[in-house]
């Protein structure tokens, strides 16, 4: 069985007097796509805030690579391999698209790798070749959505959480947008996926998880999940019988 390389041990998260997320356990193991599913406000966003340094734990802890993260902020865990693509994208606006990878890669000290790899983004997103110069808020969601991506493995990182990828695209940029997360799944970067659209993230992911109001209420191989008529019917909007 391959390597945990993060480690959710009863996480709890409390701000502004509500308990959002309640002693969750979530393992990633390297290589894999897990997918974390459940309705708006279930407490998936809150996690991977959690994991990332952006939010306080109020208990249980976090290991990355086997080793405790509690304290770390994002510089120091996206030096040690572990980068996230938030929801709502976060591109550098007055930024070209090229400053923006270049961004990405501030952890770095290999120039010559840098610029072989913004070549490699190009080859992997012909499209953001296509505006290298352009300023990133001058560009499409979708056309965000890719740019953000590429940045975030302009890092190198060993472990990927992707926050909401689709939200707010069209649909042929939602199916453009996951032909990549596949790539880059294929390529063996491990990675956390939260997503809106069950469907599609179960039928990338290797496993899921679904949150509901805090907890984890149910986990198991993805095709499993896509399966089971209760995630059926809850999640990818289809009536079950008997």
């Amino acid at each position: 069985m391959a390597e945990t390389i993060l480690d959710i041990r009863g996480l709890q998260v409390a701000y502004g007097g509500i308990q959002a997320v309640k002693g969750i356990d979530i393992e990633v193991r390297e290589g894999e796509l897990v997918a974390l599913i459940g309705a708006n406000g279930a407490g998936k966003t809150t996690t991977l805030k959690a994991v990332t340094g952006t939010l306080h734990w109020a208990g249980g802890d976090v290991l990355y690579d086997g080793r405790s993260i509690r304290g770390l902020g994002s510089y120091a865990l996206v030096a040690r391999g572990l980068a996230m693509v938030p929801e709502g994208r976060g591109v550098f606006a007055r930024m070209t698209i090229t400053e923006n990878l270049q961004m990405g890669a501030y952890t770095r000290s290999d120039p010559a790798g840098v610029r072989d790899d913004i070549e490699r983004m190009f080859e992997a997103f012909p499209r953001l070749k296509e505006r290298a110069d352009q300023l990133a808020g001058t560009m499409s969601g979708g056309e965000q959505q890719m740019l953000a991506m590429a940045r975030a493995l302009m890092s190198r990182p060993r472990l990927l959480l992707l926050d909401e990828p689709s939200m707010g695209l069209s649909p042929i940029m939602v199916d453009k947008i996951f032909e990549v997360v596949r790539e880059v799944s294929a390529r063996g970067t491990t990675m956390l996926l939260v997503e809106q659209n069950a469907r599609l993230a179960l039928e990338c992911a290797t496993r899921g998880y679904v949150m509901d109001s805090g907890l984890v209420t149910m986990s198991g191989p993805a095709q499993q999940m896509l399966d089971d008529p209760r995630v059926r019917a809850a999640y990818l909007g289809e009536e079950t019988t008997g």
